[in-house]
């Protein structure tokens, strides 16, 4: 076991020096950089801002329900099912039935094959839709399944478009995560002030193109809706031209006319064939572009615009256009986000925690290398030569994995110098029992690593289920004190079984007829 061939040898120094580098790199200049790689510091350590929000599914269980609504009607058509005052209240589908056409209703509705109108339940052996019938009365609401599927539906695409709409901005390294299937946890490393982010969240950014009407007399109907200034309003016809599903680029622009900042977009191929029939039957008409309910301008159509390209005006400084645009090309939310925990690191906090953790590791790190050198004199000193090459492994390949470093991840950088120190410990206090029994110091090194090796693996081993059930079961800085004491068990064992005992066998070899003590 003392006996090393010479490519393993040459492995091991490989290893310790091409993760040496990335260790190093960390403290490098970008000049000096042969891989664009480093650890981030989490919102602990440098400061910024955390935000945990909420997704409202009440929009969308109504959205939804509104096109049941229709599908229902046209089923009951088709089927010849006889039903009236059909109605939406409280979330639930309300109607009456005629006696002969419940069976009818029930077949239909219970299909467990080819069910566009109640599905899910070949995937969850459950329906969309309960149903439940009183007398002539049939109420219709969403199975628990079916609002499970909302909500996981709603939540990854918000998650999507907050992950968008973060990243536009530029922050530097968010982390954004699912919590639960109702909430998104976003962390803003470096963000001192987030309320640009905040109302960038805040805000659904469902856009829409409609006709402005004379009243609320219409083909489709009219609705009231209030300008941004909340003073003037207007009737605005309830049929949609365009949806912002239909953009595929929207950026700030100076108008060189008059002076003004506008947001200028482009329409995929679908939205500029619906663009250009609507403003050619439109001339002379006001078209109210709307955003979240808010009519942000309507102007008048003196021309039918058929390339695809059009602009909003509004009382936009350079910032707000900045902002309307990176919202349009992210893309609406699927339903309001509401912020229920706001918090912020000042950088001065974070330094202080990196003092703290910097401080204990190098008080911890003296006291060990003091202690192993007085406890077993030059294999004390290889035991601490392996504890710093120990510490350049665990750092290197943290950063080649670009890992976010907390303080629980400093902690477990501490925790990892101790148990390093203690497989060592385990080993040598072997090899003596070994020296008492057996004069050969080959052969007593050698079994004395064999002898110890079950113990130092069963202790890492269990240490190592612990890590990982922390990772996967743990969230945020749980999961990086699991990382980087999960990384700090493999490099512990690899810096103890071959890079310690390849120095302790050079030296043992060299002095094989001398008396060695441990």
């Amino acid at each position: 076991m003392l006996y090393f061939s010479k490519l393993k040898v040459i492995f091991i120094y490989v290893l310790i020096i091409f993760l040496s580098y990335f260790s190093i790199s960390n403290f490098l200049s970008q000049n000096y950089k042969l891989f664009d790689k480093k650890i981030n510091l989490g919102l602990d350590l440098q400061g910024g801002s955390y935000l945990l929000l909420e997704v409202d599914n009440s929009p969308i269980v109504l959205q939804k329900l509104q096109k049941k609504f229709s599908d229902l009607k046209k089923l009951f058509r088709e089927q010849n099912i006889k039903f009236k005052n059909i109605k939406i209240e409280n979330n639930k589908i309300y109607f009456e039935i005629d006696e002969n056409s419940k069976d009818k209703f029930v077949s239909a509705f219970t299909n467990k094959n080819d069910n566009s109108i109640n599905n899910y339940f070949n995937k969850y052996k459950a329906f969309e839709f309960d149903h439940e019938i009183k007398g002539n009365q049939v109420l219709v609401s969403y199975s628990k399944f079916g609002i499970i599927e909302i909500k996981n539906s709603s939540i990854d695409q918000a998650l999507e478009i907050v992950r968008r709409r973060v990243d536009e901005v530029g922050t530097n390294e968010p982390n954004i995560l699912k919590r639960g299937n109702e909430r998104i946890l976003v962390e803003l490393p470096g963000l001192d002030d987030p309320s640009r982010i905040k109302n960038l969240l805040g805000k659904t950014a469902n856009l829409t193109f409609r006709f402005i009407s004379d009243s609320d007399i219409g083909d489709f109907g009219s609705e009231k809706m209030f300008f941004e200034d909340n003073v003037e309003e207007a009737f605005v016809n309830k049929r949609i031209i365009l949806s912002g599903d239909n953009l595929i680029d929207a950026q700030p622009r100076m108008d060189n006319q008059t002076n003004q900042t506008v947001v200028t977009f482009s329409m995929d191929r679908l939205g500029t064939k619906k663009f250009a029939r609507a403003t050619i039957e439109g001339v002379g008409k006001r078209l109210a572009i709307i955003l979240d309910n808010k009519i942000i301008s309507a102007p008048v159509i003196r021309e039918p615009i058929t390339g695809g390209n059009g602009q909003i005006s509004g009382n936009f400084n350079f910032q707000s256009a900045t902002d309307l645009a990176l919202l349009l090309r992210s893309g609406a939310l699927p339903a309001p986000l509401s912020i229920i925990e706001e918090r912020t690191v000042g950088p001065d906090l974070g330094k202080d925690s990196i003092d703290a953790g910097t401080i204990a590791l190098i008080i911890g790190f003296v006291l060990v290398i003091l202690f192993m050198f007085f406890k077993y004199r030059i294999f004390g000193l290889i035991a601490d030569f392996a504890l710093v090459v120990n510490l350049f492994l665990l750092i290197g390949v943290l950063t080649i994995f670009e890992a976010t470093l907390t303080l629980p991840g400093i902690a477990g950088i501490i925790l990892t110098v101790g148990m390093a120190v203690d497989a060592n410990v385990l080993i040598y206090e072997r090899i003596k029992e070994e020296i008492k029994i057996e004069k050969n110091n080959v052969i007593a090194f050698d079994s004395g690593y064999k002898k110890a090796q079950t113990a130092v693996l069963d202790a890492n081993i269990t240490t190592l289920i612990a890590a990982t059930i922390l990772f996967f079961f743990g969230s945020g800085p749980v999961k990086g004190f699991a990382v980087t004491l999960a990384v700090g068990i493999v490099s512990t064992l690899f810096s103890v079984y071959y890079f310690a005992r390849h120095l302790t066998s050079s030296f043992v070899f060299k002095n094989k007829e001398k008396i060695i003590s441990i």
